[in-house]
């Protein structure tokens, strides 16, 4: 099974990224961007970082096993469609 790292991306540049250094054993992408958005909202949800002033403006860049980068999921496709006016 492929290990994915859900690096958090809160601001631009180098120092504006949380980096995922233990990773998560998933099936495949897909099973991975749904595991960011459940990780996402539950984050979202606990609201106790207060380095960041909002979370909608946050992404999970995702990693394979060797660095490379797969999929960026933004907090923000948390929320339907429908709700973001």
């Amino acid at each position: 099974m492929p290990r994915y790292f859900f690096n958090i991306r809160h601001r631009p540049g180098p120092m504006g990224l949380a980096v995922d250094s233990e990773g998560d054993d998933l099936a495949d992408v897909n099973a991975a961007r749904e595991h960011a958005l459940f990780e996402a909202r539950a984050m979202i949800v606990q609201d106790r970082l207060p380095l960041i002033r909002d979370w909608m403006d946050c992404s999970f860049e995702i990693m394979d096993e060797t660095g490379e980068p797969v999929l960026t999921v933004p907090f923000s496709d948390t929320v339907p469609e429908d709700e973001l006016g």
